[in-house]
């Protein structure tokens, strides 16, 4: 089974930059996408074989989340049932028989981190709702977790330390959820590889010099470790300033 994750920044930009060319060409069984940035009825999609759904921010232009499937769930929800971070269109559940796939586009902490004690504050509320579907069968957790979690995961980290996305605090929160039985499958894969990033700043032609991080991720509960084929980073795929990542699993 091949899944796919991809903050496409804005999804109606990303369609006029080849997002459909791609998506038809990986053929994944489920493809996630984080940062939609659109409302209900502003884009239509012909994705023939494959089930929609899609959750929306409150505020125009932002934030925002879905997954298209060609297998159809047991259940679907949006959000975690917590008002409080239910505004913003980022976390869909899709529940199947062998497994729980979580689609999320967690805050950005932002500039000299305004927004760090929210993020703090929504990390303890999601790791909470991840391990109790975890309690009742494994998890798929796919998405733009906004952290480089080890030095490795990013080109600069002496010069980031005290940034956004590489805070003592957003790592520690990042180890805290993985220390609840769960994987990043692409390091448990790929312990040593460098110079694997999924998402590269619009200055000083970073991308070109791979001055990246890796914040895009797929986690899965532990249980599931022997069932990993593959955790891929896409990084030749344009259209966005991340690009995709991709899970296969047996």
């Amino acid at each position: 089974m091949k899944l796919v994750s991809w903050n496409v920044n804005g999804l109606r930009a990303c369609v006029k930059k080849g997002f459909l060319d791609y998506f038809k060409e990986v053929d994944a069984d489920m493809f996630c996408i984080q940062e939609t940035k659109l409302q209900e009825g502003q884009i239509e999609l012909d994705l023939e074989g494959y089930h929609q759904y899609w959750n929306y921010a409150v505020k125009k232009g932002y934030s925002g989340t879905a997954i298209f499937t060609k297998r159809e769930p047991l259940s679907i929800k949006y959000g975690i049932d917590i008002e409080e971070h239910d505004q913003e269109g980022r976390v869909i559940t899709l529940e199947f028989e062998e497994f729980f796939l979580v689609n999320v586009y967690t805050p950005n902490s932002q500039r000299e981190l305004a927004r760090l004690d929210y993020r703090m504050t929504w990390e303890v509320a999601f790791r909470n709702y991840l391990k109790e579907l975890n309690s009742k069968k494994p998890v798929v957790l796919c998405g733009d977790l906004n952290v480089a979690h080890k030095e490795i995961d990013l080109k600069n980290p002496n010069s980031n330390r005290k940034n956004a996305g590489f805070t003592d605090e957003e790592r520690e929160k990042m180890t805290e959820l993985l220390e609840k039985g769960f994987i990043d499958t692409f390091r448990y894969l790929y312990p040593d590889r460098e110079d694997a990033y999924s998402w590269w700043s619009y200055m000083g032609k970073a991308r070109e010099k791979n001055v990246g991080w890796r914040i895009d991720y797929f986690v899965v509960s532990e249980r599931l470790k022997d069932r990993l084929t593959d955790s891929q980073i896409h990084s030749s795929i344009m259209g966005s300033d991340h690009c995709p990542v991709v899970l296969e699993i047996k």
